[in-house]
């Protein structure tokens, strides 16, 4: 049975258990009432999306041509030429440099896929909207996690059926924080980007504390959201030893343009965001920032939800994901809304190729050997990049 088989029957199994989880907790009235929205709650969002769907058809066929010369250049999101080693790319694996890249400043005022120029005001769009200035967005996607701070990790864990623990997990191993060739440990800066609870950054803390027995590893956790922070000092207070919550610090500010003051060119060694990108107005913008605040052979990571591969899959997460996780956030949470925009920005995200080209274009060096690893068959992805030695 393959890997994506043996995912969907999981997603199944795991749908049937919070089933019974949600009769136990809130009755068989409750349940009668998911069953229903289950089925018809889509109906109003397909309307807006057909809508939406139709006009991105149009922006896309203007650019048909350019696409195609582009894909014709390159094979995936693949360019040759010489190979980097990184410590954060994993065990033996190696970051392909690209042959010939586009500027960091071209690259940086592109639009992300989605987004469009309207009389030269750049666009954007929050879930299903588009048409929206890259502040108004900022501002929505501030409400949302204003709203959602506080039970933030409970719904995570109930959308997720508690895989994103597994994912994060799977991801802070894989980039190994702490990690030294030499006897001696060799000082680190982290910086974990839209990491406002923590989830990550303590992660990388006691990988390099306790794995690696580092104690020269510092991270900063940066998020727009005050209140996510907030979220995130509570934490650390109870879930971390003294020796560790030294070595942490917090940033309030915006992905896109981060004070140089608190984050001064070529600074760090490791940038990570979990699950947040998706939410900036500007991807680019927030890309091109983090090679200016990475040194030469510092690494860019990123897991984020991505687009499932199988159609079976596919069909069970997105039935999920745009019925029940809206649900669950009202019963939960008391936010229906919220979690519908989570959702939609999920839809919405680039597809791992996609993604992997803006990375590319952003002038980091993308592993020839895997470009992405998808994680339970698509639903996630971790994506990485190196900032070229020279």
């Amino acid at each position: 049975m393959s890997m994506e088989e043996n995912a969907a029957i999981g997603l199944i199994v795991l749908f049937l258990v919070i089933i019974i989880a949600l009769v136990a907790w809130r009755g068989v009235g409750k349940i009668r009432d998911f069953a229903i929205l289950m089925f018809t709650a889509r109906r109003g969002h397909r309307r807006q999306r057909g809508r939406g769907r139709r006009r991105r058809e149009a922006e896309q066929s203007e650019t048909a041509s350019t696409e195609a010369a582009a894909s014709s250049s390159t094979r995936g999101c693949l360019k040759e030429d010489k190979v980097v080693q990184s410590r954060y790319m994993g065990s033996n694996q190696q970051a392909a440099t690209t042959s010939t890249t586009s500027s960091t400043s071209s690259s940086s005022s592109a639009a992300a896929p989605g987004d469009n120029n309207n009389g030269g005001r750049t666009t954007t769009h929050f879930g299903f909207q588009d048409g929206l200035s890259e502040s108004e967005k900022t501002e929505r996607v501030a409400g949302v996690f204003h709203s959602v701070a506080e039970s933030y990790d409970r719904m995570n864990d109930l959308m997720s059926f508690g895989w994103h623990r597994i994912w994060k997990d799977h991801f802070v191993s894989s980039l190994n924080p702490g990690y030294s060739p030499s006897a001696s440990p060799t000082p680190q800066r982290i910086l974990d980007v839209a990491g406002g609870t923590g989830d990550i950054a303590f992660r990388m803390l006691n990988h390099a504390h306790v794995v690696n027995r580092n104690p020269s590893v510092h991270v900063t956790i940066s998020d727009i959201n005050p209140s996510m922070l907030a979220v995130g000092k509570q934490r650390s207070r109870a879930a971390l030893p003294a020796s560790q919550q030294a070595a942490l610090s917090f940033l309030e500010a915006d992905a896109t343009s981060f004070p140089p003051s608190a984050v001064p060119d070529s600074s760090l060694d490791l940038y990570t965001v979990a699950f947040g990108i998706r939410n900036f107005s500007n991807i680019p913008a927030a890309l091109a920032e983090a090679r200016r605040v990475l040194k030469p052979g510092g690494v860019f990571a990123c897991l984020e939800f991505s687009k499932v591969g199988n159609p079976l899959l596919d069909a069970l997460y997105k039935r999920w994901s745009f019925s029940a996780i809206p649900l669950i956030g009202q019963l939960v949470a008391g936010d229906r809304d919220s979690y519908q925009y989570l959702v939609e920005s999920i839809e919405r995200f680039p597809s791992q190729q996609e993604f992997c080209r803006l990375i590319e274009d952003a002038g980091f060096l993308v592993s020839a050997e895997q470009p992405w690893e998808d994680l339970t068959g698509g639903v996630a992805a971790i994506h990485k990049g190196v900032k070229p030695l020279k």
